[in-house]
């Protein structure tokens, strides 16, 4: 019988890191700890270390750090806010919950990110915040976007980089590359924990300290709250999860890169397969290794057939969702969103790929398109 192919193998990679989860997980089982427990500073820490950005706050999910970064940035009704529709819901989400507009612009056809040559002209008094999305894995041009918001009286740029973890840009990590950096650790992302998860990234103190009040209901101290706050905590067994995990989280980068690179070896001599490109000043970590082709759904029957896992992200961009339709604003033409959603799909992808089960992949890839 041939081997189950994972599309994200999170039972191999617990296999190979059993002791030390167990074990951080022991420790809080033995000291009862369970929110705001040690490991919660203990991980903010390491992962400021890691990023370099002054300042770490782990949140409850990364839709949860998207809302507080706006929070703590005083958006609200009437606002708007600069992004893409091609992008998982929670980014245009956490705008239309605190009633500011999601403002879209398009995105690069060879990349899926952000389009910055169409930022400026999006831009209007109202705007407060720009959030470019580090789709697949891959930053987006954070310089330029970075740039364009300066001229215009430095908006804050907030990168959503919950796919995006672990990846650099110019030799900097994603996460401390503008005002805020905010990720996921949700199990399937490149560092993830067992269950729901995230950080928020800054290097101002201003900021930093509304972020920590606002996750925790607004407190400046227990029952003394300064601002309107949300629950949004990570709780200290997840947090002791991410910590054994990122004992190895470079290997498991390098790991995903290789694998990447594989893929796309692999898939060079394939007709009618557009990879993406990846711009030469930057690594990807591959939160989802995605191409494009034509005539999608039937190759990925034949693929369903052929017992390898695919998923589609994203199949219908935000503009286009009916909760959405009546509250953004469109920025110019998004046909290049339109038209990328109707041709990607993801293949497997985690650091315990190997070369065997990546060609059978791919071989499956070049079959279905024959």
């Amino acid at each position: 019988m041939t081997e189950k192919i994972e599309f994200i193998d999170l039972k191999a990679q617990y296999a190979d890191l059993k002791g030390e989860i167990d074990a951080r997980i022991q420790r809080v089982l033995n000291h009862g700890q369970y929110i705001m427990g040690p490991e919660v500073r203990e991980l903010e820490e390491r992962l400021e270390s890691y990023t370099q950005a002054k300042h770490c706050i782990t949140v409850a999910s990364g839709t949860e750090a998207l809302l507080i970064g706006l929070m703590a940035l005083g958006v609200g009704p009437g606002d708007e806010v600069i992004t893409t529709p091609f992008t998982f819901v929670a980014t245009a989400e956490v705008i239309a919950l605190i009633g500011a507009v999601p403002v879209f612009v398009d995105v690069q056809p060879d990349t899926c990110n952000v389009d910055p040559t169409l930022i400026e002209a999006a831009i209007t008094p109202r705007t407060r915040a720009i959030i470019p999305v580090s789709l697949y894995g891959q930053v987006s041009d954070m310089d330029e976007i970075n740039a364009i918001a300066a001229r215009y009286g430095n908006i804050p740029v907030i990168e959503d980089a919950a796919q995006s973890f672990g990846a650099t840009y110019k030799g900097r990590k994603s996460c401390n590359l503008s005002t805020i950096g905010c990720t996921s650790f949700f199990p399937s992302k490149p560092l993830g924990c067992y269950g729901d998860g995230g950080a928020i990234f800054t290097n101002d103190d201003l900021l930093a300290k509304a972020m920590r009040e606002i996750r925790v209901h607004g407190q400046e101290r227990r029952y003394y709250h300064t601002r309107i706050g949300v629950g949004g905590r990570m709780d200290t067994l997840q947090c002791a999860v991410v910590l054994a995990k990122l004992e190895r989280f470079d290997a498991e980068i390098r790991q995903r890169i290789e694998a990447g690179e594989r893929y796309r070896r692999l898939l060079d001599d394939v007709p009618g397969v557009q990879q993406l490109a990846v711009r030469g000043d930057r690594t990807c970590v591959w939160g989802q290794f995605t191409i494009q082709v034509a005539n999608r759904d039937a190759i990925l029957d034949r693929l369903k057939n052929a017992g390898i896992p695919t998923a589609v992200h994203y199949p219908v961009p935000l503009h286009r969702q009916p909760a959405y339709e009546g509250l953004c604003r469109i920025s110019g033409t998004l046909e290049k969103s339109e038209r990328v959603a109707t041709r990607v799909f993801s293949l497997p992808m985690h650091p315990y790929m190997d070369e065997d089960t990546q060609a059978r992949i791919v071989n499956e890839v070049a079959r279905s398109l024959t």
